[in-house]
């Protein structure tokens, strides 16, 4: 180092050296963050997907009996089930379902309803547990009936919470939050 251009040359050329190190460090950082979202995404995906295969085995006995005819015992074991797991919305829905081929309409509605609100996956066209099939269907046919008979008794409070129901679906259907 013979001058100051030689002593500024050298400055540079460390501060240079200084800056590679740095940037190499910080996209080992970013890196090793990525792996970890990419960790934390995939310990979500095999969670949910655990949580489907238990609610498939919990209520394969259910679908065994809906599927032989017996709603009535399907019922009765969906008693026994919800004790068991009271905050579990699948129960809640598969006694929609059933309610609604019972023809119980204004039951089956609340049941529904309450499954999504406790479980929006069962709107979620990308889930598993859609029943997005049985809901759009479900709000085509009873919307209109459902206000008419509101209008032919306003102070009909099943015919109201009913009503409210359908259009709470309604709106989780159109991609709606709580």
């Amino acid at each position: 180092m013979k001058d100051r251009f030689d002593i500024l040359l050298g400055v540079l050329l460390l501060s240079c050296a200084v800056a590679i190190v740095g940037l190499l460090a910080g996209s080992g950082s970013q890196a090793s963050q990525r792996d970890l979202a990419l960790d934390k995404a995939l310990e979500q995906e095999i969670a949910y997907q655990a949580k489907v295969s238990f609610l498939e085995r919990v209520y394969a006995p259910v679908i065994e009996l809906r599927a032989q005819g017996q709603n009535e015992s399907a019922l009765l074991k969906l008693d026994e089930l919800s004790r068991q797991y009271p905050a579990e919305a699948h129960g809640e829905l598969l006694r929609g379902e059933i309610l609604l081929q019972f023809g119980a309409k204004q039951k089956a509605i609340a049941h529904l309803a309450r499954a999504v609100r406790m479980n929006g996956d069962y709107v979620d066209r990308h889930s598993p547990l859609s029943r997005r099939e049985l809901i759009d269907p479900l709000l085509d046919r009873e919307l209109v009936e459902m206000k008419q008979q509101a209008d032919a008794n306003p102070e009909s409070s099943t015919v109201r919470a009913a009503l409210k129901d359908l259009y709470y679906l309604q709106g989780r259907m159109a991609g709606g939050c709580e």
